[in-house]
């Protein structure tokens, strides 16, 4: 009879043409060549990207950024001014598409759990206009929508007509004007400090909602402790901490704390239209949880309040946060249309940096790279979160 030779002596034998077999595929000569026609292609195109932008003068390269940018970026958060460089000018729109990302993701989530509870809600009449809106926004382009809030925002009446609520909130065709926190005589060391205590607030809070909200891990104390001790540490520092509330100064509003008509458009439509999203993915992550959970709740004799938030969302969550983490990376791209309402984003400056310089190639591989960052940030944070909601559910399982 023949023996049969062990695993161990047939993987000797093969040595390390089966793996690499493997990792080619049956075809190996066949993908070969395609990888070499993909880079010779590669390869041609470059080539000839190079020669065009020598026959026109351009130098290929990144050296523009280093140079001043000829314009103003009238919404910015680093202060930038013409004559600044176009590497500063870029970061400002960095900034700005991070900032409209993260309240318009925010913004998104609350009203879309509030509008996809209400959808399941048993008022037919609060069921059908949560439907209504659901439809209505999810079936309208983007770019539609961006139209009609920014003509509603430039369409409100001028500052000295503003519509006021309590005369500490003004709506005008100037923007939106709200009261500011102005801290004045900040050091480096304060700032830090400050920044520790919000941090520590922030892990209490969060430490108090795992614990069930005991003794000074329950919100409230735990927030009065963060403030007494923020307000030690400002005094400390010589810092002082201050309301302003806008007023009507000549023809235009000032003080406080402002939203530009162009800003306060895009948000508002990324809300809306991300909103009606979530709401629909809500909806769908509730009802993928068994009638059972829901029963057995209500046995208990708890309100459908409670049971939503303590028995069937913390289930749901496992299917809810993989669609929500696509609705944002879609709210993150789809901030760039911003470039159509004249709000200073990253694609709007860089599109006039490929304008003035001319290094067109150089700019649409920027924003490619920038925007693929910003959109990996997302996913990694949702992928942590994703993982953790993951196993929580496998441990009540």
């Amino acid at each position: 009879m023949k023996a049969v030779p062990s695993d161990s002596s047939a993987a000797k034998k093969r040595g390390m043409r089966h793996p690499i077999a493997a990792w080619l595929g049956p075809k190996p000569l066949l993908q070969l060549g395609i990888v070499i026609g993909v880079v010779a292609l590669v390869a041609v195109l470059g080539s000839n990207i190079a020669t065009t932008m020598a026959r026109i003068g351009v130098t290929p390269g990144f050296g523009f950024l280093e140079r001043a940018a000829n314009f103003e970026v009238g919404d910015n958060m680093i202060g930038f001014r013409a004559g600044d460089s176009y590497a500063r000018a870029i970061v400002a729109g960095l900034l700005n598409t991070a900032k409209i990302a993260v309240l318009g993701c925010c913004l998104a989530t609350v009203l879309g759990v509030a509008l996809g509870i209400m959808r399941l809600s048993g008022n037919l009449m609060l069921s059908g206009l949560v439907r209504w809106y659901v439809e209505i926004v999810r079936n309208t382009p983007l770019l539609l929508q961006l139209f009609f809030w920014t003509a509603l925002a430039h369409a409100l009446p001028p500052p000295r007509s503003a519509i006021t609520a309590f005369d500490v909130v003004f709506l005008s065709n100037r923007g939106v004007y709200v009261p500011g926190v102005v801290i004045s005589n900040l050091s480096v060391g304060t700032a830090l400090a400050s920044t520790i205590v919000f941090g520590c607030w922030l892990w209490l809070v969060w430490r108090g909602w795992r614990v069930k909200r005991v003794g000074l891990l329950a919100p409230l104390p735990a927030s009065f402790l963060s403030i007494v001790v923020l307000g030690i540490v400002l005094a400390a520092g010589r810092a002082s901490i201050s309301i302003e509330l806008p007023a009507i100064s000549g023809f235009n509003i000032g003080g406080g704390f402002s939203l530009t008509p162009e800003f306060a458009a895009l948000l508002v439509g990324l809300t809306v239209k991300f909103s009606a999203i979530i709401a629909e993915i809500v909806r769908a992550g509730l009802l993928s949880v068994r009638r059972e959970q829901w029963d057995a709740a209500l046995a208990l004799g708890l309100h459908r309040g409670k049971v939503i938030r303590l028995v069937v969302l913390p289930q749901a969550l496992r299917v809810i946060t993989p669609l929500t983490t696509s609705s944002y990376l879609d709210l993150v791209k789809d901030s760039s249309l911003a470039v159509a309402i004249g709000y200073p984003d990253l694609m709007n400056i860089v599109n006039t940096t490929a304008n003035t310089t001319g290094q067109a190639f150089e700019s649409l591989l920027i924003v490619v790279l920038l925007y693929l960052a910003l959109n990996l940030t997302v996913s990694a944070f949702m992928n942590l979160y994703n993982s953790r909601v993951a196993l929580r559910g496998e441990r009540a399982a």
